[in-house]
């Protein structure tokens, strides 16, 4: 149910000709796939940030083609722009979103960095969590000279390229691809106009933290006053990233973006405007990877603390939100909600759903669609404007191939009454699995978290979640069993006039109907996972709900029973003869362990209800 998606975030080093960056952003449309989410030039920096997402194989052919297309489009050589570059394409990124570990995700980008070494002649260097060495961990450490520099760097040894040449490519530059972690803009909204407060409490929750004492300091100047550069790589409000603009620019660029004068940046840097003498020693933040400032939106009519957060995984929303209600009540002031920019990835939603059932004493093995809606309205996402989880949530499982799954009953019963062989007993067996489930979830959520349950509440919470994880697996098993069937079919259609032709079309079929065996055999194995559950939820249940759970397992049984059957009819046309003594003596054990624990199941049934 969880696709495999990955989020991909190139920067071309063009903001100001709108034709050259449509015609990369049509290069990547043009691949199936992928869906363009955000194109976001600059016209002082002259760059562009583009998203897009897809499966992996389609990310992986867009990338090449987008940096592919910009070397042909962008002359570095010509290039002008305030922020610091070094190549057609600078940096491309990969994020894995859902359905893909870290460690596949880091592979593709190796893959794409070689192809567009080996076929492009761009020095390639790997970043962050691809890279090959420490010190080009950082992206910043890479880029450093810039284009102008790379002629040089690329003759240092120390900075040979991990693909590509090490020769300057004049046109294209140097590009750096690597995998990072998500980004999540993340924003709480205080019942405040003063952004004071808001900035107070970022300096409490953001990893870099807050001055804590003075000493001696270096002075810059800039208008002929004495100004704290915070720090190497910081701009002087400490918070925004120092991006390699002049000392001047960077006093300007916190004016301009946080309405803060120069008195301001002192206070800030925890000096005395009136005796700047001494430098701020940090006190550390509450949250590792996260980047926070306070301000007034006008928009809102209230005080917001921004929130970037870098690394999900490690700071969730929902545990910063939480100490904010806390830092918040401390100073007289109450979080109204919270918004989140751009895109969250599903997996960062779901779990902040599943604190907050948990906190509420619930528990978190309820579909999917009621967790996300439960992280909705604990985080307050429609405080300001509207959350629409389909629009905003990355890697959302929407069953977008499973046509069936999404029918009416009854239309869904009407397609499987018709004279196409497809939807068929496979089919009706997942769905006989995925009630079964569904059941035993069901009474596991009536019988915890009540009055009196408290020794068993874990054993259903778990329970609970188990079976809903086996009800999403065998729904998706409805679809797939019909398009392996379909497969198949597609196979038998292959011409066969040519003995070469006859040799393709039967190792298609021999394809097809291997295909077609282990979708139902993973039915039957799933189904009768949901039996097992069944067994403990019947032990440990209200008893009352027993037939419930009796009925769901004779509905897992016929899962069981009809993946079997589905097995054993398409195994009469395989030529592997080790493959079909494996698959019957797997539906064997499957087919004996189910009928033991349906028996004791109806046994105990049978006591009660007797």
């Amino acid at each position: 149910m969880n696709q495999a998606l990955i989020e991909c975030v190139p920067n071309f080093s063009e903001g100001k000709n709108p034709e050259i960056i449509k015609q990369i952003t049509d290069t990547i449309e043009s691949v199936d796939g992928v869906k363009l989410l955000d194109v976001d030039p600059g016209f002082e920096m002259n760059r562009t940030v583009v998203t897009f997402i897809g499966n992996p194989e389609a990310v992986k052919e867009a990338a090449f083609l987008a940096i592919k297309k910009a070397a042909e489009l962008i002359d570095m050589s010509k290039h002008k722009g305030s922020h610091p570059r070094m190549g057609a394409t600078d940096v491309c990124p990969f994020v894995p979103v859902s359905g893909i570990s870290t460690e596949e995700c880091i592979q593709l980008s190796i893959e794409v960095a070689k192809r567009v070494g080996d076929e492009l002649n761009i020095p390639i260097y790997l970043y962050e969590k691809s890279a090959q060495k420490p010190d080009r961990q950082n992206l910043a450490i890479i880029r450093q000279g810039e284009y102008e520099g790379l002629a040089d760097k690329l003759k240092n040894s120390e900075w040979q390229p991990d693909f590509g040449p090490a020769k300057f490519n004049a046109k294209a530059g140097a590009t750096v691809i690597g995998v990072r972690e998500f980004l999540i803009a993340y924003n709480i909204n205080l019942n405040s106009r003063e952004s004071k407060h808001a900035t107070d409490i970022a300096f409490e929750l953001r990893e870099k933290g807050r001055s804590a004492r003075r000493g001696n300091i270096k002075p810059y100047y800039y208008k002929g006053q004495e100004i704290l550069k915070y720090g190497e790589g910081r701009y002087p409000c400490g918070t925004c990233d120092f991006d390699g603009k002049t000392i001047a620019e960077t006093i300007k660029h916190c004016e301009d973006a946080h309405n803060y004068n120069l008195e301001d940046l002192l206070r800030l840097n925890g000096i005395d405007p009136k005796n700047p003498e001494g430098q701020s020693v940090k006190k550390p933040g509450l949250f590792d990877h996260c980047k926070a400032i306070g301000w007034l939106v006008p928009e809102y009519n209230r005080a917001q603390i921004s929130i970037n957060l870098t690394n999900y995984k490690n700071t969730s929303m929902h545990h910063v939100l939480e100490t904010t209600r806390t830092l918040a009540a401390e100073r007289g002031i109450v979080v109204t909600g919270s918004e989140i920019v751009g895109m969250v990835p599903y997996p960062a939603l779901l779990e902040t759903g599943k604190f907050y059932l948990k906190k509420q004493s619930r528990s978190p093995g309820v579909p999917v669609k009621d967790i996300l809606e439960t992280a909705v309205q604990s985080l307050g996402l429609n405080d300001v404007s509207v959350f629409n989880i389909e629009e905003r949530v990355l890697g959302l499982p929407l069953n977008l191939n499973g046509l069936l799954a999404q029918m009416k009953v009854n239309d869904f019963i009407d397609e499987v009454s018709r004279e196409s062989p497809a939807p068929g007993g496979g089919s009706i067996a997942a769905l006989a699995g995925a009630l079964g489930a569904a059941l035993a979830s069901m009474v596991s959520n009536l019988t915890a978290n009540n009055r009196g349950s408290e020794t068993v509440d874990n054993i259903l919470n778990e329970c609970a979640e188990q079976a809903q994880d086996l009800k999403n697996a065998l729904i998706d098993a409805i679809d797939a069993d019909t398009n392996a069937f379909n497969a198949y079919m597609e196979a038998r259609r292959l011409p066969s006039k040519t003995q070469k032709e006859k040799l393709i079309k039967h190792e298609a079929e021999q394809n097809g109907l291997k295909e077609a065996i282990h979708i139902p055999l993973k039915t039957a194995q799933l189904s009768l996972e949901a039996i097992k559950i069944a067994e403990t939820v019947i032990e440990h249940g209200n008893p009352n709900s027993i037939t419930d759970v009796g009925v769901g397992a004779q509905a897992a049984f016929a899962g069981v029973k009809g993946g079997i059957y589905n097995v054993l009819i398409n195994l009469k046309d395989i030529d592997d003869t080790d493959f079909v003594k494996e698959m019957k003596a797997t539906c064997i054990n499957l087919n004996e362990e189910a009928k033991k624990r349906l028996a004791k199941i109806n046994q105990k049934i049978e006591e009660k209800i007797s």
